[in-house]
This record gives C-alpha cells, sequence and structure tokens, in this order.
C-alpha cells in the first residue's frame, strides 16, 4: 500500500530487549473488555488511507457491522510500552517488513489461526504472525521517447553497466534497496542474496558511485529529476511511473520488470489487541481475492492473493511483475531488523566520503 518503505524511526528497531513481553505480560486488562462492534486499524494517512476507506473499510463494515478506527502507524516503541502498561489501542497493525520482522522477534504479535486463510492462494506465504497484504515494485525507469530498446538498461547488471549504458543515475539514499540491487548486479543470485555480503555490495556501489547524480530521499524525486532531464535513469518504483502515463502525469516514463525488487506491506494482530477477534475478521476480509483485486487496482499496488489477479484489468496487470520470477529479490524484514542500524550508519558515511 505504502510508495516507499515506511519511515518509521530507526530508534524503534532497536528497542532494548529489557522487558520483552511473556505471555503472562499480555494484557488481562485489554482481554476482559467486553466484545465490541468495532475495530483499530493502524494506517500512513492521506491517499493510502482513504482508498482503504473506500474499497474496504465500507464494504467491510456494511457486511459484517464492525466499524473501523483509523489511527496513525505509530512507531513500535509505543506499542510496547502499551502492552506493557495493558492498554493496548491498536487491533490491526500495518508496518513495513524489517518492523514486522523485528516485533514479531520480540514477540509483540499474536499467533495467527491460519485455517480461515487461503494459504494456496497468497504468492508470499504468511508466517505465524504476520500477513503480507500487497507488495510493491521497485525497478529501472527511463524516458522512453529518449532511450528507445537497447538503449537503456532494464536489469541491475546493466544498469551498473555504465560503458554500454552512460549517463547519469539515482539511487535511494538508504542501504535497504540499494545494496541487494548492487549484489544483484555482481552476480548474485536472487535466491542467495541474503544475508547481504556488505563489503561485496560497496565495492559495486564504488564503480557506479561518480555517475549517481541523485542519492534521493523522498520518492518524487526519482520521478521529476527523470523527467526534467536531470539524469538519464532512475531507480523508482512502478505506481509512481504509471501515474506518469496518466493525465497530467507529465512527460511519460517507462519500467522495466525484467528484473524488480519487491517491498511487502505487512499486518498483524498486536498482543493485547482488545477486538482481535474482529482484527482476525478484517484481515481474512482483506484477503478475500475480489477485495484484493479492488484495493490494488486503486493504489497500484500488487495483491498478494493470486486469483485476484485475473480480477484485474488487462492495464493494471501490465504494471505488476511477476511474484514467482526467479530473477527478483523480496526484501528480507529479518535481515534488516537486525542489521539496519549498523549498516545505515556505514552507507551515509559512504555517501559522503
Amino acid at each position: 500500500m505504502r510508495n516507499t518503505i515506511s519511515k518509521v524511526s530507526r530508534r524503534s528497531l532497536l528497542v532494548g530487549t529489557a522487558g520483552v513481553l511473556t505471555a503472562q505480560m499480555v494484557l488481562t486488562s485489554s482481554r476482559a473488555r467486553a466484545k465490541s462492534d468495532s475495530l483499530t486499524l493502524t494506517t500512513y494517512g492521506g491517499s493510502q488511507q482513504e482508498t482503504m476507506a473506500k474499497t474496504v473499510v465500507t464494504p467491510f463494515t456494511e457486511e459484517t457491522g464492525i466499524r473501523v478506527n483509523f489511527v496513525p502507524t505509530p512507531d513500535i516503541a509505543k506499542l510496547k510500552a502499551q502492552q506493557i502498561t495493558g492498554n493496548v489501542e491498536f487491533d490491526v497493525f500495518d508496518t513495513s517488513v524489517e518492523v514486522a520482522a523485528y516485533a514479531s522477534k520480540q514477540g509483540f504479535w499474536e499467533k495467527l489461526d491460519l485455517s480461515g486463510f487461503d494459504i494456496e492462494d497468497m504468492a508470499i506465504p504468511p508466517t505465524s504472525d504476520i500477513i503480507t497484504l500487497g507488495v510493491y515494485t521497485g525497478g529501472i525507469a527511463w524516458d522512453p521517447l529518449k532511450y528507445g530498446p537497447g538503449k537503456h538498461p532494464t536489469n541491475f547488471a546493466e544498469y551498473f553497466d555504465l560503458k554500454k549504458f552512460p549517463g547519469r543515475r539515482t539511487f535511494r539514499n538508504r542501504p535497504n534497496e540499494t545494496l541487494e540491487a548492487a549484489l544483484l548486479a555482481d552476480g548474485v543470485p536472487p535466491k542467495d542474496i541474503y544475508p547481504l555480503d556488505v563489503d561485496r555490495a560497496f565495492k559495486m556501489l564504488d564503480r557506479i558511485k561518480p555517475s549517481i547524480a541523485s542519492w534521493t530521499t523522498a520518492t518524487p524525486q526519482t520521478i521529476s529529476l527523470l523527467q526534467t532531464g536531470e539524469v538519464d535513469f532512475s531507480y523508482t518504483y512502478a505506481n509512481r511511473v504509471k501515474a506518469t502515463t496518466q493525465q497530467r502525469g507529465g512527460t511519460p516514463l517507462a519500467l522495466s520488470f525484467e528484473q524488480n525488487l519487491l517491498g511487502a506491506d505487512n499486518i498483524s494482530v498486536p498482543k493485547g489487541a482488545p477486538n482481535k477477534e474482529n482484527a482476525i475478521k478484517f484481515m481474512t476480509y482483506v484477503m478475500r481475492p475480489e477485495v484484493q483485486a479492488r484495493l490494488n487496482s486503486a493504489t497500484d499496488g500488487v495483491p498478494n492473493s493470486k486469483k485476484a489477479m485475473s480480477m484485474m484489468s488487462a492495464e493494471a496487470r501490465k504494471w505488476m511483475p511477476d511474484l514467482s520470477s526467479p530473477n527478483n529479490v523480496l526484501l528480507s524484514g529479518p535481515y534488516w531488523s537486525d542489521n539496519l542500524e549498523a549498516v545505515s550508519r556505514r552507507f551515509k558515511e559512504w555517501v559522503m566520503s
């Protein structure tokens, strides 16, 4: 659902393990509350919340009678504090892969009864406590009027090939996604990407660094720099490129689906959720193929439901990668939850050197 990896505070990934919840500490007071006809869902606000309300929440409430209250997705430290004090406010928690993995490791999520989910229909299987709602797609973009077939890179090896494809490029100003791309460019098979060989990745980045015109911090930059001709090629996202082909989208751009980095949008139920039963009903509802198709058609995301793909328009499917392609890499939440702070420090120092 989100266009980029969530900007959850890095400190939130590093909350100390002291006071990690045991089953006994999970909110007796929350469990004692009477059953309600509502639930609370965290979101990142803006268009994401509006789209979720229209395509999922309103029809869910009409079908079940359960009202859904939106609250901003908080720092994970806030959830931990609520669990310790026995006052959890959230029922369904939407967050990024690295935060979801960290919280799982710390025992912040409820174990899920997966019998109510069609696991065979999920392109990305669930874990014991995390469901993948959908996927965003990162890849290589260019202006097709300037660079025709064979004149632009289509995979990460070509993106790093400055001799064959000279020109200015962008990369995100963060290690996650950037290091994966560098290792793919150096010939590491996608299935062997994790754990990352960080030293090898930085050696590859040394080769391309002089041609990186912008280490982008805001996602719109990955598009605007390309449209204004300030860069020749850009690492960006499928939904952003698709928007350029629509009315008032500016210069139409193209994106390669030969090789992509895939980021999962995850949902979980916090331990001590006051409306756990309602939360599970919501999660099973949002994973229905027809709901997945409706949601992702509106967000330009990729549904995790295999059946949903056939329910979407041919135009929508043109902007979606093959989630089963061995050329692609699904970003690892567990790896980044353990390594993000240390690698981010090294990356920032390297960019500034």
